[in-house]
C-alpha cells in the first residue's frame, strides 16, 4: 500500500498529464490522493514544494531504470542498449523526464527556475529536504547515468578504458536522447538500440 506521500505525487502527476501545472490546485491533489490538505502540507509545505518533489520523483524513477538496465544480462553493448531503449521509453512516458534530461520545459510543466525560495526553516520529512535541494540540471543527468555505467561495467579495466567507455554511455544516451526528440522515420527502430549496439562495437575500449 502507497504511503501518503507516494499517493500525493501519484495524483499530482495524473493531475499535470491532464492539466498545465499552473491551474493544478492542492485540494484536488488531496482528494485524488484521499489523504487531507493539512497531510499535503505537511509533506510538500506548499506548491512549490510538491512541484520540486515532482521533479526529483521523476529523475529518481528515470536512474532507477537506467540501474536496471545496466544490470541486465548481457554483455556491455547489450546492458548500454537496454539503457539507450529505457531511456527513449521514459523520455516518452513522462514528460517531466523529458525536461530534465533535454532542459526543453513547456509552459504546461513546473519549472525549476519558476518556483519560489525553499520556506525555512527546512522540512521535517527527510524526503522532502532532498526535492529542495533542487532539481538536476541535464548535464547532472548526463553525469550520473555515466557514472552508474562505469560502476556497473568497470569489470576491471584499466583506466583508460573506464574513461573511453565514460565517453561510449554519453554518446548513447545522447542518441537516445535524438530518438525521444526526433522520432524515426517510418520503418526504422523505434528506440535506437540497433545503432547503440553498432556504436559500442566501434568504440575503442568500448567494446566487450
Amino acid at each position: 500500500m502507497p504511503t501518503a506521500r507516494e499517493a500525493l505525487l501519484e495524483a499530482a502527476h495524473a493531475a499535470l498529464a491532464v492539466r498545465p501545472w499552473p491551474v493544478v490546485r492542492m485540494v484536488d491533489v488531496a482528494a485524488a490522493a484521499d489523504v487531507s490538505r493539512q497531510t499535503l502540507y505537511n509533506e510538500f509545505g506548499s506548491k512549490d514544494g510538491l512541484a520540486r518533489a515532482l521533479l526529483r520523483h521523476a529523475a529518481d524513477s528515470y536512474l532507477a531504470g537506467v540501474e536496471g538496465a545496466l544490470g541486465s544480462a548481457g554483455a556491455t553493448g547489450d546492458r548500454l542498449a537496454a539503457t539507450a531503449a529505457w531511456t527513449v521509453r521514459a523520455t516518452r512516458a513522462n514528460a517531466l523526464v523529458r525536461a530534465l534530461l533535454t532542459g526543453c520545459w513547456s509552459e504546461r510543466l513546473p519549472h525549476p527556475a519558476t518556483l519560489g525560495p525553499v520556506r525555512r526553516p527546512a522540512s521535517a520529512v527527510p524526503a522532502q529536504r532532498r526535492a529542495d535541494a533542487g532539481a538536476p540540471t541535464p548535464a547532472d543527468l548526463l553525469r550520473q547515468v555515466g557514472d552508474r555505467a562505469v560502476a556497473a561495467l568497470d569489470e576491471g579495466r584499466p583506466p583508460h578504458e573506464r574513461e573511453a567507455l565514460a565517453s561510449t554511455c554519453e554518446l548513447v544516451l545522447r542518441l537516445a536522447l535524438s530518438y525521444a526528440l526526433v522520432p524515426p522515420p517510418a520503418g526504422g527502430p523505434e528506440d535506437g538500440v540497433p545503432l547503440v549496439r553498432d556504436v559500442v562495437e566501434r568504440a575503442a575500449g568500448a567494446a566487450p
